[in-house]
């Protein structure tokens, strides 16, 4: 624990704390429970800060400022935010900034030019950054139940990033108390208790059901008892003893992975006699094979209940997604193959899946215009209002609705807005799309649903690129966004022979001289300075031979 700093009298400890630790020359993190808290903290600290300095700063910080503020093609709020942050050499961390900016920040904190950032707690693992001290300000998070205290595990690694051994001999971890009862509690749990016991998830389904299907599709196990056997070695085993339970719901994951087709599960009968087969080497190397009759009690395990991954079951696996997603995704691609359905539909039933969580909650006064939303379009499925899990439902159409908005053109600022979904979060949601449509198209072509193969090869398009479908034949150019390519589309070039057919000029004022010449490039045409005697920076063009 540290006593209250006056230093600074501001009143707000954890910017007092932050700025005592500049004033001794060292850096820290300040850990906060929110994202909007870790903004809200660096700004006051950098106002503090900006107050005490004049408003100087150096301009190896205003080209910092200006570096992470420009990551994006058009920066958001939050973008100008952090950029006024780091002038004063502060910064805030969480989930919403892009991977780019979040090792901007890293770096500079490394280098020295970052001194202090507040962060949530997924900064609170995996990161060697020279922060002598940490400040942690809130212990407890809003929740189900309301706001509850932190795992005492959590806070071991929020603590555990001050004083790193590589940068510092020592560290302080500095707790805010804000009443006595509250320091009474903080010690108590915290600094004199125990944390908590780490207890297996190996019988929660999703996780068992990949692991399952994994097991049988690389041939790891073939039957009922040897799949058995090797959970019986697990920390699971090992913690609970009672197998059980665990039991119960592995014959019941067996039996879903065989009514979806992923595996094939038969039975070989025992018989008195059973003919094995060795193989054998000569010294030649030449394989011959001989049989011998023996009991079926020599075979041992041998003999029993089968079990093989089917093809799909074996492409379900590699694909690393969990076996009911896929079984999801095949009941509503029978449903839209061979018919039209709108890119929203698709959009919706990859939302509609445990590896999208979490998902975009609609709040009270969104329901009436979800439930019209929900009017326009012909969704894959259509969950009756008053069944469980219609909530979920909801929640995935307006997931969806914030992708279409993507696909759709809009900016970062208009997602950030409407969604409340930063950039960094934007990227994170994007990914995991585009892995359940490439998911999707494979698990298209393994049933053999042409029809809706083109749909969602092209909706995996755009969602990458973030663009109408108008636009895919320009992104096929290398250095070709979504912004040049409505640019090019909006100036009337609107397919390759259009682009190819272009004036050169016309090109350049619409893309930029480098990308100019590098798109006519692509297209089998050489672009070159024109001779003395014209005008500056007028360009030529020539076919290749």
């Amino acid at each position: 624990m540290h006593k209250k700093t006056k230093i600074f009298g501001s009143g707000n400890d954890a910017a007092d704390l932050a700025l005592d630790t500049m004033r001794i020359g060292k850096q820290a993190f300040v850990f906060v429970n929110t994202k909007s808290s870790a903004e809200k903290t660096a700004e006051n600290i950098a106002y503090m800060l900006g107050k005490k300095n004049k408003g100087l700063v150096s301009q190896e910080m205003i080209d910092l400022s200006d570096r992470v503020g420009n990551v994006l093609s058009k920066p958001t709020k939050q973008c100008l935010r952090l950029a006024k942050c780091i002038r004063q050499g502060i910064a805030f961390h969480h989930a919403g900034l892009t991977n780019e900016q979040k090792s901007i920040i890293e770096d500079s904190f490394r280098a020295g030019l970052v001194k202090i950032i507040c962060c949530t707690p997924t900064l609170a693992a995996g990161v060697d950054l020279p922060a002598y001290r940490v400040i942690i300000r809130d212990l407890r998070r809003f929740g189900m139940r309301g706001y509850n205290w932190i795992p005492v595990l959590e806070y071991m690694q929020m603590a555990g990033r001050a004083g790193r051994p590589k940068f510092d001999k020592k560290g302080q971890a500095i707790v805010i108390a804000k009443t006595k009862p509250e320091k009474k509690k903080i010690i108590e749990k915290y600094l004199d208790g125990d944390a908590e016991d780490v207890y297996s998830k190996l019988a929660v389904e999703p996780i068992l059901r990949m692991y399952i299907l994994s097991l049988i599709a690389t041939e790891f196990v073939d039957t009922r008892q040897s799949l058995m056997d090797f959970f019986s070695k697990t920390f699971y085993a090992h913690q609970f003893k009672d197998l059980y339970k665990l039991e119960m719901i592995i014959e019941k994951i067996l039996d879903m992975l065989e009514e979806w087709g992923f595996v094939k599960v038969g039975d070989i009968k025992s018989p008195a006699l059973a003919v094995k087969q060795i193989s054998l080497r000569s010294t030649s190397r030449s394989p011959c094979t001989s049989r011998e009759f023996v009991t079926a009690d020599e075979l041992d395990g041998d003999i029993g209940e089968k079990i093989k991954a089917t093809r799909l079951g074996k492409r379900v696996a590699e694909l690393y997604i969990d076996p009911l997603t896929a079984h999801h995704m095949i009941e509503c691609l029978k449903k839209a193959n061979n018919r039209s359905v709108h890119a929203i539909a698709l959009l919706q039933m990859i939302c509609n899946t445990l590896e999208m969580m979490p998902l975009l909650k609609v709040r009270v006064k969104e329901y009436d215009n979800i439930h019209q939303e929900i009017m326009n379009y012909d969704f894959l499925e259509h969950p009756d209002m008053f069944e469980e899990g219609y909530e979920d439902w909801l929640n995935s159409v307006k997931t969806a609705l914030f992708f279409n908005d993507w696909i759709s053109e809009k900016d970062e600022e208009y997602i950030l807005e409407r969604y409340n979904v930063r950039p960094g979060e934007t990227r994170a949601k994007l990914e995991r799309a585009n892995w359940l449509l490439y998911s999707t198209s494979e698990l298209s072509r393994i049933m053999h649903f042409q029809g809706i193969l083109k749909d969602v090869v092209k909706l995996k398009l755009r969602i990458r690129y973030g663009v109408k479908e108008e636009l895919l034949t320009l992104l096929k150019l290398e250095g070709i966004g979504r912004v040049r390519a409505r640019k090019l589309f909006n100036a009337g070039l609107k397919t390759l022979g259009d682009v190819k057919k272009a004036d050169v000029l016309k090109l350049v004022q619409l893309i930029g001289r480098k990308t100019a010449i590098d798109v006519k490039k692509q297209l089998g045409q050489d672009v070159k300075e024109v001779p003395k005697g014209k005008r500056k920076g007028q360009l030529g063009l020539r076919k290749y031979q």
